[in-house]
């Protein structure tokens, strides 16, 4: 099993943790930001003094790459090149949206097997950065931007139960009323819950290309609606 360096930045929230064969061994988190300017640098270097100071040796980093602020994932992505370039060690790519969905499959029991997940990522007004997976991370609908009304996920209502989460979802709950919606608080995306994804990436062999590896930023996508551009969170 290997170690990995996991570092997020994509919203607000700047974390970054450490793993080895599956386990949390090292985790700094920072909700007060966004501070990843700050905070990131210090989180990064911790970490690795951290595993160096067990004699752990470090096999890849793992970068969440987005959608997400443009401004957050720049000086993720940039902090990630380096340490796995200069360590010498593959660099993975987890998606942030496929990232939420995960603390919703570790530590919720009550969700049916039928049901559809939807991350959502904030931006402006009623505007959000979502896909539809179901319970195996399939993605049934890439990402993309959405400009939320009733109708919205209409035709996924129709196949059963749909859970939003994500710091885009609060937002949505007085519009979207749907007796198949579902909401659920409190989920953010964090570098502790990166392992599944990191470690599905590096056994298939799908690694980043540190020189060339660039992120999804927000303003990579056009809402739904014609002429609509989501407006890019700083």
């Amino acid at each position: 099993m290997a170690c990995i360096l996991h570092i997020e930045t994509s919203t607000k929230v700047c974390s970054v943790a450490v793993t080895e064969d599956a386990h949390v061994i090292f985790e700094k988190t920072d909700a007060d930001g966004p501070n990843h300017a700050t905070k990131c640098g210090v989180f990064v270097e911790e970490a690795l003094s951290f595993a160096e100071s067990h004699a752990i040796p470090l096999d890849a980093v793992a970068i969440s790459e987005g959608p997400g602020s443009y401004t957050g994932l720049r000086i993720g992505v940039s902090m990630a090149k380096g340490v796995a370039y200069g360590r010498g060690v593959p660099l993975v790519a987890v998606p942030t949206l496929e990232l939420l969905c995960v603390p919703v499959l570790l530590y919720r029991e009550d969700i049916p097997d039928e049901a559809l997940f939807v991350p959502m990522i904030d931006a402006r007004r009623m505007e959000v950065y979502a896909a539809v997976y179901d319970r195996a991370l399939k993605p049934l609908r890439p990402v993309q931007a959405d400009i939320v009304d009733a109708n919205t996920y209409k035709e996924w209502f129709d196949r059963g139960p749909v859970y939003f989460f994500g710091d885009g979802a609060a937002k949505c709950k007085e519009v979207i009323t749907h007796p198949n919606a579902h909401f659920i608080d409190g989920i953010q995306p964090l570098a502790k819950h990166m392992y599944p994804l990191a470690a599905r990436a590096l056994s298939r062999g799908e690694l980043a290309d540190v020189a060339y590896f660039e992120p999804f930023y927000l303003k990579d996508f056009i809402a739904t609606k014609p002429k609509d551009r989501l407006a890019l969170n700083a």
